[in-house]
């Protein structure tokens, strides 16, 4: 089961942001990710609690943050309850897409899950709704994700495949590299595993994508 400790970066001048404290795991049924977030002070910040079943999609979602929270799950598409922190207005929202993305590691890891790419895979077009920071504001955007390379890395306890994705933002044009080892991110835009107890559980492969709008793999 990982266990470790990511750094948090602003995207834009790299300022700290923070530290996120996880363990994840997978199961009979699928895989679960549970961390804790902290301020570069050391105070809390907020939580995740992502679970996914053996395709990939996401079963629960709870995220806590500045006193909101969402709790979401993979309903007819997406669907997500978002509450303010005096817990008397609560907001429901569902989008046609394919999962939810947010800063946290967790969703990188989701991601790769779902889609299941190996090098050979043409670049795959998804919709996600992404719960931005600090009040859980949620957004629907496109992405366009292609496993560029796979790389076995020599270890003490065998060789570890590395993954190197390209992330598109279709509204932008935006690109960026995420590395990814099984089911810890080693490094991407924001985001540096600074500490890792034990070694990544394997990544799956061999999964279609199931199509919940009418957007399909695209290739570049």
């Amino acid at each position: 089961m990982p266990r470790g400790r990511y750094s948090l970066h602003d995207l834009h001048d790299h300022t700290p942001l923070g530290e996120e404290h996880f363990h994840c795991a997978p199961g009979p049924s699928g895989w679960r990710y549970v961390s804790q977030t902290t301020s570069p002070s050391g105070d809390h910040l907020g939580s995740v609690d992502l679970a996914l079943d053996e395709l990939g999609r996401p079963i629960r979602l709870e995220l806590h943050a500045a006193s909101w929270q969402v709790r979401g799950a993979a309903l007819e598409g997406v669907t997500w309850v978002r509450t303010d922190p005096t817990g008397s207005h609560a907001t429901e929202g569902n989008v046609r897409a394919h999962t939810f993305a947010g800063t946290s590691p967790a969703f990188l890891i989701a991601m790769t899950r779902l889609l299941r790419l190996t090098p050979a895979s043409p670049a795959t077009r998804v919709r996600v709704v992404t719960f931005t920071d600090p009040v859980l504001a949620p957004r629907t955007v496109d992405q366009s994700w292609a496993l560029m390379n796979s790389e076995a890395h020599a270890t003490d306890n065998g060789p570890l495949i590395v993954d190197e994705y390209q992330v598109s933002a279709l509204d932008t044009g935006e690109q960026h590299t995420v590395h990814i080892a099984g089911d810890v991110v080693l490094a991407a835009p924001g985001i540096e595993l600074e500490h890792l107890e034990t070694p990544p559980s394997p990544r799956t492969h061999g999964s279609d994508l199931g199509e919940p709008d009418t957007d399909g793999p695209v290739a570049d």
